[in-house]
């Protein structure tokens, strides 16, 4: 005998916890299955050594949305809030970069960040109402969607004559050409130019760059928060709000098949052989994984699986984590600065620089870096005294040439050891053990193809109208009940909850109109 539910989630990552909350919240009896032992996806805390303890995989909070925040009434405790980004210099002269303002650099410069800021932000909030919003479909009859998309033409226009064309001017453009046209600070360049490729395959002079900013932007207007126990603390309060609403969450389940009997999903079956009935099923996984392995290639039009072999989705940011015996020394760094964000990014040429080898298949030998220390601010991460340092490292290709051998892995953290040497002499003498998380094992902890951790690139024939393809932007999947919620759905990936609550929405709206 198996058990019936009105719906199934297939992952326990923060979108299918969304998903599940909201769909309970509507009177749904709902089940979660998470493969892992722990709920969040790749939002998770967990130790990686005895006593040290980091956020695996993503490790800020910038992107949460506020009406996920209020439909589920979350109140996530943070360690650290609106943290100052601190762009570090090898001769001590970092500049620090926090809200409209930035300090270090000349004038002039400071001048101009103010007001890219304020014309960024204006059109991060036009994208922001549409990241929580389904994507109106292209070439259809439907009112709502005629609807939504009148009202886009209308925000857009509503910018003014000037701000339209510069809207429309920038959003395909490169990062690299728009920080050089506005600024002097070689340090200010490289910051914006990180921001703007963070995850993504794409570098500095790659087209989409702007968008791809503007949509961090999107999230908080660039406002870095970090949670209080790691980003495992806010998967865990999401968690805590699904079972509220109802919701059962069983974990250590992975799934192995999307059940489909006479075109229509039925349930879901387990690798241990367990079998949950239910006619709508929600899949957390990305895309590729939720059609071609759990669904199956068969059960689809062929054009279909065509376009969803064939999105881009390779990862190309690592992530290591270093366990210290007390805090690196770094000339010109205060210590609360400690507490910041930290960047190596020189400038934007550096940045191009280490893109260039991941274009062949090669990891950087000089690589750019997302550098936080938790456990300054929430001590319980590490032993008393000491630390652990949490970085996102770029550019490490999924698809390396010769593979992720452990001769490769090697190479790849001394590069990066070497290059934090460079503003941290002593770190090498501070490591007690290190981690590192290569896009490939990204793929194998997180389920996730290719280990990026947006379920594909974020550009502009990946987003919005035909994210993850066309025909499947608006959550429903060419197989009846089956629904897709997670980052490779619009609008995209970062711990922002949108795609959770936009295809719970989805569904509801779908019901009642049946």
């Amino acid at each position: 005998m198996t058990d019936r539910y009105d719906a199934i989630v297939v992952g326990g990552g923060h979108n299918g916890l969304v998903c599940a909350a909201l769909l309970a919240k509507a009177g749904k009896q709902v089940l979660v299955l998470e493969a892992n032992d722990q709920v969040g996806g790749a939002a998770v805390t967990r130790e990686f050594i005895d006593g040290f303890a980091v956020s695996a995989c993503a490790h800020l909070l910038y992107q949460l949305q506020p009406s996920v925040r209020k439909d589920l009434k979350l109140s996530p405790k943070l360690a650290a809030e609106n943290m100052t980004t601190v762009v570090l210099d090898e001769k001590g002269e970092h500049i620090r970069i926090r809200g409209n303002s930035v300090l270090g650099v000349s004038d002039a410069d400071a001048e101009s960040y103010r007001g890219f800021h304020k014309r960024m932000t204006r059109f991060a909030d036009l994208l922001r109402t549409y990241l929580n919003k389904s994507p109106p479909r292209l070439g259809t009859h439907d009112r709502r969607d005629l609807s939504t998309l009148g009202r886009l033409a209308f925000d857009v226009r509503r910018l003014g004559k000037t701000q339209m064309r510069e809207f429309l001017r920038l959003i395909g453009m490169n990062i690299h050409d728009e920080v050089n046209e506005r600024f002097e600070s070689s340090l200010l360049k490289g910051a914006l130019s990180l921001d703007a490729v963070l995850g993504t395959h794409l570098g500095p002079r790659s087209p989409n760059t702007i968008m791809t900013y503007l949509y961090r932007l999107a999230g908080d207007h660039g406002r870095i928060a970090s949670p209080t126990g790691g980003m495992g603390s806010i998967s865990d309060e999401l968690a805590h709000a699904a079972r509220e609403a109802g919701v059962t969450i069983r974990t250590g389940m992975p799934v192995s098949r999307i059940v489909i009997a006479n075109g229509r999903v039925s349930g879901v079956e387990t690798e241990s052989g367990e079998r949950f009935d239910s006619m709508t099923v929600i899949s957390n996984a990305d895309p590729k994984r939720t059609i071609i392995d759990l669904v199956g290639a068969r059960h689809v039009e062929t054009g279909f699986t065509h376009r969803i072999h064939h999105l881009r989705m390779r990862g190309n940011a690592a992530k290591l984590h270093l366990a210290l015996d007390e805090l690196p020394t770094i000339d010109g760094l205060e210590r609360k600065d400690y507490a910041e964000r930290l960047l190596i990014a020189p400038d934007e040429h550096y940045v191009e620089r280490a893109f260039n080898p991941a274009k062949y298949g090669e990891s950087s030998p000089d690589p750019v870096l997302e550098i936080t220390i938790p456990s300054f601010r929430d001590s319980k991460l590490a032993p008393p005294g000491k630390h652990v340092m949490s970085a996102v490292v770029q550019y490490a290709p999924y698809d390396r040439k010769g593979g992720w051998t452990d001769a490769a892995r090697q190479q790849f953290e001394s590069a990066t050891i070497r290059t934090i040497e460079r503003y941290a002499p002593d770190i090498a003498q501070r490591i007690i053990a290190s981690e590192l998380l290569t896009p490939a094992d990204i793929e194998r902890e997180f389920h996730i193809t290719g280990g990026h951790w947006h379920h594909g690139e974020l550009t502009l024939d990946q987003f919005l109208f035909v994210r993850p393809v066309c025909s499947a932007a608006q959550y429903r999947m060419p197989v009846d009940g089956l629904y897709l919620c997670g980052a490779g759905a619009h609008p995209g990936g970062g711990v922002s909850g949108a795609a959770g609550r936009n295809a719970a929405r989805a569904i509801l709206q779908r019901e009642k109109a049946a």
